[in-house]
């Protein structure tokens, strides 16, 4: 006799801090850092203002290590920043936006 079909149960992975932590001291010149205690796989940063060198790769973000993003040419109180990354103990793609 068929049984019926059982969808297995996938757990949800375990809440995940944010490892980004934004300084924004020169506000045309956000740092990104890493605040978490494990490096970021394959960054990429996006600048949705519909400007120039919207996307920046930049690889492999160790902890502690902080980055520039460059806004110049951009509304300030307009531009949105993504962040995406992979994290190494899940295989995981990560987003995290700021404004600035």
């Amino acid at each position: 006799m068929p049984r019926p079909a059982v969808p297995s149960f996938v757990p949800f992975p375990s809440a995940y801090r944010v490892p980004w932590h934004v300084s924004r001291a020169d506000p045309a010149h956000p740092l990104v850092i890493n605040h978490a205690a494990e490096p970021a796989d394959f960054v990429r940063v996006f600048r949705d203002d519909g400007g120039r060198d919207r996307t920046q790769l930049w690889g492999q973000v160790l902890p502690a290590e902080q980055i520039e993003v460059c806004l110049c040419a951009a509304d300030l109180d307009e531009v949105i920043v993504t962040v995406a990354w992979f994290r190494q103990a899940d295989g995981l793609e990560y987003v995290w936006r700021f404004v600035a």
